[in-house]
């Protein structure tokens, strides 16, 4: 059984955006990434999702929802599923030795999900290594 626990919205200013979450809803931040050729992430939690803040250097990126995730028991075979039913691997994203690693797919009408047996910083089911 997959478990939601992943959304990523895309802003326009990362740390301004992290700070309307934390003080109108405590969300609690529990990491940031800042990826020279991508851009900025801001992680933070309600103790069960995880919700990723993304500053993209794109300048056609769009605003608002960027990507959701499932946290999955078995990767293979899931990707396995998602090909046979239409998806596409797309990359992957972290170091799965150090925790928070996803892969990233394409549905068939090209929308981007995460699948990660080891899940996100701050969701409930979050494995720290793999």
């Amino acid at each position: 059984m997959a478990r939601l626990r992943h959304f990523a919205i895309s802003v326009k200013d990362v740390e301004k955006s992290a700070e309307f979450y934390e003080k109108t809803f405590g969300l609690k931040r529990v990491g940031r990434d800042d990826i020279e050729e991508l851009g900025s992430g801001i992680y933070l939690t309600d103790g069960v999702i995880n919700l990723a803040l993304l500053q993209l250097k794109d300048p056609n990126a769009r605003m608002g929802v960027h990507h959701f995730g499932f946290q999955i028991d078995d990767a293979d075979a899931t990707a396995k599923k998602i090909e046979e039913n239409g998806g596409k691997f797309f990359f992957n994203l972290g170091d799965a030795k150090e925790g928070n690693f996803e892969s990233k797919y394409k549905d068939p009408e090209g929308v981007v999900f995460d699948i990660s047996e080891h899940g996100w910083l701050g969701t409930d089911s979050y494995k720290a290594s793999a």
